[in-house]
């Protein structure tokens, strides 16, 4: 019967399509391809109707139809991702599992597994020399999603880990809110990196944490973004502030692309307040990238900032103060970090980070925090990665660190009187990644 041949035509024209699609995947014009062959199932129902076939010829072809399209994965905008059914949105899941291994020579600084020099004990005194820790809690996982619109797509990522802050007295395996933001014609609003962050002048590092001395927050924000074709980029936000302050903080962003790297300065405006007090303080910041050789990058940014609070504006700096005298103090900070990153092939890669942040506080500072304020700190990082299969990174990183006070500082678990707390330590990693 003709509708018999129709029907085995348009079998064998799905089968085809299904082949096309698990063979050629990456290949755009399989959606093309596999959209024709839903119309012609589609356009072969109609009109076998109108030839008033069987009821089981029309059931047998319909059911081809529906098998045909749950069977179609429709490749999205966006790399890796797909076409949710019955929407124009692309979404893609992204994340990785990691576990780390870690191991200190010498006293671990309190409050956190990963590098807080910061807080590093003086004279390398405490009850934890030696200490070996093993976490997965900094894997992660993200959605990200497109839409197209007249004025361009609508996009929007929401992501988290395992790593929640507690304090060192409990575990810290929960949930964690790290980005939820949407970005559209421009804008960006939600919670993701600070405006003040140069995140196009950070080094690699197995550590979690990263180099001390480059300012690193994600607050929530209204951000504008400008793009110039000649590769100038211009932004402008408001930013969540500190606890307690009237207002949010005000950050401005210029920076130029090259081919072979890019430059950028930042600036911050932001309030720190206690109680009825108010001081208004200023950080201001630039970096850069050039790619010395096809596969050697150096990188490196400087800031100084007003003051530090909540929200992590200089890593490694002292916080706002307010000592005997009641007076609202602010401390200037200066941190940069400088990485040499060299791709030796597919395969292999390796990284040298060095981080410093150094406190300008005057004498009364200095009176009001006490010795233990830190004076200066230093930290480096020297890394391999390899790559053996793809989506697989393992790693390996030594890390030093040093931490000067304002003045020797004795306690309980301090041994003698010290100013200087060096930190040493080897971070093992192994992460697969998914996108």
């Amino acid at each position: 019967m003709k509708v018999k041949k129709i029907i085995l035509a348009l079998l064998a024209a799905g089968m085809s399509a299904g082949f096309l699609t698990s063979a050629h995947a990456a290949d755009a014009d399989r959606i093309k391809a596999l959209e024709d062959q839903l119309q012609a199932l589609q356009q072969a129902i109609a009109e076998l109707k109108a030839a008033t076939p069987t009821k089981k010829e029309v059931s047998e072809l319909t059911d081809q139809v529906v098998l045909q399209g749950k069977e179609a994965v429709v490749l999205g905008d966006m790399p890796a991702s797909i076409r949710m059914p019955g929407s124009e949105t692309s979404l893609r899941v992204y994340g990785y599992a990691e576990a780390n291994l870690i191991h200190d020579f010498k006293a671990t600084a309190p409050g956190d597994v990963f590098t807080n020099v910061m807080e590093q004990p003086l004279n390398n005194s405490g009850a934890d020399q030696g200490k070996t820790a093993l976490t997965a809690q900094t894997s992660r996982f993200g959605f990200e999603t497109s839409t197209p619109t007249a004025k361009g797509a609508f996009h929007t990522v929401v992501e988290g880990d395992f790593y929640a802050y507690c304090g060192s007295e409990c575990n810290r395996n929960r949930f964690r809110l790290r980005h939820a933001y949407g970005e559209y014609a421009g804008w960006t609003i939600g919670q993701t990196w600070s405006t003040f962050m140069d995140l196009d002048d950070g080094p690699e590092t197995a550590d979690f944490n990263g180099p001390i001395g480059q300012p690193f927050s994600r607050p929530v924000q209204v951000r504008y973004t400008y793009a110039l074709a000649n590769g100038f980029t211009f932004k402008g936000a408001l930013e969540n502030p500190t606890d307690g302050a009237h207002r949010p903080n005000l950050v401005l962003v210029a920076s130029k692309s090259f081919d072979d790297g890019g430059i950028n300065a930042r600036f911050i405006s932001m309030e720190q307040r206690w109680g009825s007090q108010s001081k208004s303080g200023i950080g201001y910041g630039f970096g850069g990238s050039y790619k010395l050789t096809g596969d050697l990058t150096a990188m490196g940014q400087w800031a100084k900032v007003d003051g530090d609070g909540d929200n992590a504006l200089m890593m490694g700096a002292n916080y706002p103060l307010v000592p005997n005298t009641g007076d609202l103090m602010l401390d200037k900070s200066t941190g940069y970090v400088l990485g040499l990153t060299n791709v030796f092939n597919a395969k292999w890669r390796a990284t040298f980070a060095y981080g410093h942040v150094a406190s300008s506080a005057g004498s009364d500072y200095v009176a009001g925090y006490g010795p233990s304020g830190n004076k200066t700190l230093s930290q480096w990082h020297l890394n391999f990665f390899f790559n053996p299969i793809k989506n697989v990174d393992l790693g390996a990183e030594l890390i030093q660190g040093k931490r000067t006070t304002f003045g020797p500082v004795a306690g309980p678990n301090e041994g003698p009187s010290s100013n200087v707390g060096e930190m040493s330590r080897v971070n093992l990693i192994a992460r697969y990644s998914f996108n």
